[in-house]
């Protein structure tokens, strides 16, 4: 039910502010409304969709402006953390990045492969891909105050998703600047780690912003 309802999200059919009706929802898969409530409730921490008094669940708007700038600064705050402390890691870690870089590969090609009509699933599997990597260094930084920080901020990257443009550049860019953190671990040079996926947060943020713009 989770899953299908923010397919429904991601694939940019439902405008912001619109209703989300329990019973309708229900209907459309054939099962009672009781999951479809449940789903709607963890859709709610995300951010994706907001429940409003008397009146349900609707769509949520999408980030602002302010508040992506807040999200990605956040971001590069605990995970520039999480990469300078995964040196002592490094045993556990390498072969899990390269694992976790090679599945984002082959998710990036089967969503550019996919018939535009048809993407809303494979940009939702691509995106679990991507943040793999990412919670990958999370889950091996030592901290785990740190993996729950980030896990925090990434929920909120769901909205920021709801304005991605399908089929942009950022698949090969994305690929490209996590191959240079990947690098830099395996060279041993964690300075360089860190600057990498400083660089790649940043670059991600300016390429979210022009997405958002009208």
């Amino acid at each position: 039910m989770f899953d299908y309802i923010v397919d429904l999200l991601l694939g940019g059919g439902l405008e912001p502010g619109s209703p989300l009706n329990i019973d309708s929802l229900a209907r459309q898969l054939d099962v009672s409304p009781t999951p479809i409530r449940e789903a709607l409730v963890q859709l709610e921490h995300t951010g994706l969709v907001r429940r409003v008094a008397l009146k349900g669940y609707k769509v949520a708007p999408p980030l602002s402006e302010e508040q992506m700038k807040e999200l990605f600064d956040a971001r590069s705050v605990v995970e520039v953390a999480a990469v300078q402390r995964a040196a002592g890691h490094l045993e556990q870690l390498l072969p899990a990045l390269a694992e976790a870089h090679q599945q984002h590969r082959l998710a990036a090609g089967l969503f550019q492969d996919m018939d535009p009509t048809a993407r809303a699933a494979g940009y939702r599997k691509y995106f679990e891909a991507d943040w793999n990597f990412h919670e990958t260094i999370l889950r091996n930084c030592g901290n785990r105050y740190l993996q729950q920080m980030a896990q925090s901020t990434s929920t909120h990257t769901h909205r920021m998703r709801q304005s991605a443009t399908e089929g942009s550049n950022d698949t090969a860019l994305a690929l490209a600047e996590h191959e240079a953190v990947l690098a830099a671990f395996q060279s041993g040079n964690i300075a360089a780690a860190a600057k990498a996926m400083e660089a790649h947060i940043s670059n991600a943020r300016t390429r979210a912003l022009n997405v958002s713009q009208p």
